[in-house]
């Protein structure tokens, strides 16, 4: 049952930390791998299908912008959706490629959808990014262990 909880409970951060929720997955991501307990490939797989599946909201928030973009829950401030939507238009759909960062990544994926990436094209180029994120982090935690 332990095993299911903190998978779980990274997916949900992780999942979070894409979307309009404070939350971060780096954290509960970093103490399941030092705690030794857990196969970091099932986490990595974890982290990254729920950071992605938290973009894809983002995504279809912009897809629906016109409706949301007043309200106070609304994922990204209109000088950082300004600034992704210039940057997005610049270098198009491999700026998604950036998707991880924090701020300016979570811009991207909803200006992804307000000017219609397609959602394939969109869930592999963050699913690779933030996959690469993940990779790099947990590699450095195994690397420290050592």
């Amino acid at each position: 049952m332990l095993d299911f909880t903190a998978y779980g409970g990274l997916f949900v951060a992780a999942f979070g930390a894409a979307t309009i929720l404070p939350m971060q997955s780096e954290p509960v991501l970093v103490g399941l791998v030092l705690s030794g307990k857990f196969s970091w490939i099932l986490l990595l797989t974890v982290a990254s299908v729920g950071n992605t599946l938290g973009s894809v909201v983002n995504w279809f928030l912009g897809r629906g912008i016109e409706r949301f973009r007043d309200r106070r829950w609304f994922p990204v401030s209109e000088k950082s959706l300004e600034r992704s939507s210039r940057w997005y238009r610049k270098y198009g759909k491999w700026s998604l490629l950036l998707s991880w960062m924090p701020l300016f990544g979570d811009a991207l994926t909803v200006v992804a959808g307000v000017l219609r990436e397609p959602l394939l094209t969109f869930t592999i180029l963050v699913f690779i990014a933030k996959t690469g994120r993940y990779v790099v982090l947990i590699f450095a935690t195994l690397t420290l262990m050592s």
